[in-house]
């Protein structure tokens, strides 16, 4: 995310779930993942499942950040995105 000029300079996706406090939500999200996926084998596994999460999130933020965003607004979107994922893989869908 660094770099882009729509997302506030010095910004990581990392920087940006910590300032929001998203990040056992997105733990949440990224485990039922892993159990639906038989759960972890090995470390790789882990990274298996976060990197395409981590980077539909991004995308999401992308899509959906506006300049002058606050950080509520940026806690209820990535909130928001990591609720329909989990309803998403309960019901047994996926994107």
């Amino acid at each position: 995310m660094h770099g882009d000029p729509d997302i506030p300079a010095g910004l990581t996706l990392e920087n940006i779930i910590d300032l929001t406090g998203e990040f056992e939500h997105l733990n949440e999200l990224v485990v039922l993942h892993l159990e639906r996926e038989g759960g972890i084998t090995c470390p790789e596994s882990y990274f298996n499942a976060v990197h395409p999460i981590l980077d539909l999130l991004e995308v999401e933020i992308r899509l959906r950040y506006h300049p002058g965003m606050d950080e509520r607004e940026m806690k209820l979107l990535i909130q928001d995105w990591i609720d329909e994922e989990i309803a998403l893989l309960k019901s047994g869908r996926e994107r």
